[in-house]
């Protein structure tokens, strides 16, 4: 008898397009209020499609973004859906020091929980951003009310990741909850299988055979993550940005929103919130 499906954890992380991290040393943060910003009627697209397939999801979302469109805030906890924190401003966890962060982590709190009416009891680092040299930051976490994080990820890359951290949901000296975006092991290393650029760029049906690779063998819920952004074919080209930025950052957006359809419907989707801090969402 097959056992039973795993429900796995869908999160959005709430940004625009020019807020994210490879596009820093393109444009200024004192810019961003004189860009166009596309993230409410990208966020309102993926609500209606999550809404047309019954599916609920963890909006881990900037408070520069909360304060600007506090109605779309609204939306999302109107729709059953987690509200949960990106942080304030989009900065890396590794570019702040413990007051800074601290700052930023009360900001955005305070800032989502005033808007939705909700407690905000998970976060995520921009750009996966707590590693090796800031693991002060769980502590941080922990101190300003957070019940759980996603901001690790057990790969080698250029711009962030901890590869020899656990792969799975684990609980901290503190108390605080990690749960790690999902790899895929093979050999000695972590394969990326939780979404983002690798979901672009990848076929579709790779990032499929990885997801149920997780779920059939090693029986633990993955969590796929993706922005607004990525389905925004619209969005206005950044100039002067380094081919490696261009590259990834646009790869195959048209494609994303038919992906994401498929992936709907070939897994079981929930909330990070219900999935790991309640033991009985499995």
């Amino acid at each position: 008898m097959l056992a039973p499906a795993l429900t796995n954890a869908l999160t959005i992380d709430v940004e625009d397009y020019f807020q994210v991290s490879a596009f820093a040393p393109y444009i200024r943060r004192d810019e961003w209020d004189q860009r166009e910003c596309r993230v409410e009627a990208n966020v309102d697209r993926l609500l209606q499609m999550l809404d047309a397939n019954g599916t609920q999801a963890t909006f881990f979302t900037l408070g520069w973004v909360a304060d600007r469109y506090p109605a779309l805030v609204r939306r999302i906890v109107a729709g059953g859906h987690e509200l949960a924190s990106h942080g304030y401003g989009h900065q890396r966890v590794s570019d702040l020091d413990r007051n800074e962060f601290r700052a930023d982590l009360d900001r955005a709190k305070k800032a989502l929980e005033d808007i939705g009416g909700v407690a905000i009891r998970g976060y995520r680092a921009p750009s996966f951003s707590i590693g090796y040299g800031n693991l002060w930051a769980f502590d941080t976490l922990a101190e300003t009310g957070h019940l759980y994080s996603s901001s690790i990820y057990p790969i080698q890359h250029d711009h962030y990741g901890m590869p020899d951290a656990p792969r799975f949901a684990h609980r901290r000296e503190n108390g605080l909850l990690e749960v790690p975006v999902t790899t895929l092991r093979m050999g000695s290393r972590n394969l990326p299988s939780s979404g983002g650029g690798y979901f672009r760029l990848l076929p579709y049906d790779v990032s499929r055979w990885m997801i149920r690779q997780v779920n059939q063998k090693d029986r633990q819920s993955a969590i796929f993550y993706c922005h607004p952004w990525e389905f925004d074919v619209g969005q206005p080209r950044v100039a002067g940005i380094d081919a490696k930025t261009r590259f990834r950052h646009y790869v195959n957006i048209g494609r994303m929103e038919g992906r994401l359809q498929r992936l709907l419907q070939d897994f079981r989707w929930g909330r990070m919130d219900r999935i790991f801090l309640d033991t009985n969402a499995h």
